[in-house]
């Protein structure tokens, strides 16, 4: 097990306008689980491959525990990469595609097999290791591919979107399954993908990139819960939290026929009179109809069982706004109806409305600032 670290590394390639990797500076720790998440191009999986060896880096170094690995090659790197479609050879039984990195690595037999039927018994594979993968589900193959990375015993475990081939069901089942087996072997893991849900259950910590620029870095409640701008804000959250831009008083955000009062020296961060608030599905308060407000006119509810999402529209000063509430999956309004909702004063975000960055809540002020 080793510590990671990207030191201001950056890859840009030859006749393009902008890095694919822009001064990333990242610190894994050992032992961690840390889940690179962002929209597809944002270069979470060109990181991945720098760390791997099988990308250059322009500039910047990569360490693995306290060796640089910037110019080393992927075979003395002491990793062990996961790809999205398995890679297993379709000629080799189970036992031999797990094995195949220790015969090439000159261990010998009796050991190889030793350490084989360890990882089976582990990954519950001990009644497949004489078949092909044509024989398996794509659930046990991605388990021979993992098993083929955990047999090495290496110091990092590099996962390329592993489960994106396999069906809802089954994805969730094996992402509780490689966080599970993660903290039980305890070996520090790199893992990409571009569902945030993923991100948010399996994660020690997460990394958000945008267009190569890491974001943000932190724990998934740090996250949902402080957003340092309204790319991240969106991005993680499931349903996605609402953002719209409002007018601002001396008395504090105007919603509806309801203000929202705002701590002075909270106000003093806001740049003229627009600001823009976030709010969470979760969120919102359902108030009776003659009360202060948010007017939401109902166009369609998600039913989810104890939960339900409504969505609906609001009329705003630029026109007319999505929004979505979570409401009780038994008790909710209609298609058509109307309703009035207050966002809860603690939990609303406000993010600049020209930068997008953070401003903190009505009654908080952003720790970053020296006001």
């Amino acid at each position: 097990m080793a510590k990671v670290t990207y030191d201001g590394v950056t890859l840009q390639y030859p006749h393009t306008d902008r890095p694919a990797v822009n001064d990333l500076n990242l610190e894994v720790e050992n032992g961690e689980f840390l889940v690179l998440v962002g929209p597809s191009g944002c270069g979470k999986s060109t990181a991945l491959r720098m760390l791997a060896g099988l990308e250059g880096v322009s500039s910047g170094k990569i360490f693995i525990g306290d060796e640089d690995m910037t110019m080393v090659e992927p075979k003395d790197r002491d990793i062990a990469m996961v790809f999205q479609n398995y890679a297993l050879y379709p000629h080799m039984t189970v036992a031999d595609n797990i094995g195949f990195g220790l015969k090439v690595a000159g261990v010998k037999k009796p050991e190889r097999e030793r350490r084989i039927k360890e990882v089976a018994e582990q990954l519950d594979l001990v009644d497949y290791l004489g078949r092909k993968p044509k024989a398996l589900s794509g659930g046990q193959r991605q388990r021979v591919a993992m098993g083929r990375a955990i047999v090495r015993e290496p110091r990092v475990f590099l996962m390329d979107e592993p489960l994106s081939n396999l069906d809802a069901k089954l994805r969730v089942q094996t992402r509780t399954w490689v966080a599970s087996l993660q903290r039980k072997i305890g070996v520090t893991t790199v893992y990409v993908t571009h569902d945030q849900t993923e991100a948010l259950t399996m994660g020690h910590r997460i990394a958000v990139l945008k267009l190569g620029e890491l974001q943000q870095v932190g724990t998934p409640r740090e996250l949902l819960d402080h957003p340092v701008n309204t790319f991240v804000a969106s991005f993680i959250g499931s349903p996605a939290m609402n953002l719209a831009e409002v007018a601002v008083s001396d008395e504090g955000l105007v919603l509806g026929s309801a203000v929202i009062p705002v701590a002075p020296e909270v106000r003093a961060t806001i740049n003229g009179d627009r600001v823009t608030v976030g709010v969470r599905p979760e969120d919102f308060e359902i108030r009776e109809d003659d009360t202060p407000g948010i007017s939401v006119k109902t166009r369609l509810i998600e039913e989810l069982g104890a939960d339900g999402y409504l969505h609906g529209t609001v009329d705003l000063p630029e026109g007319e706004h999505a929004l979505i509430v979570r409401v009780d999956g038994r008790k909710h309004p209609v298609a058509e109806d109307s309703i009035v909702v207050l966002p809860r004063r603690e939990t609303t975000h406000l993010f600049d409305a020209t930068t997008g960055a953070r401003i903190g809540t009505p009654d908080e002020v952003d720790p970053r600032s020296d006001t």
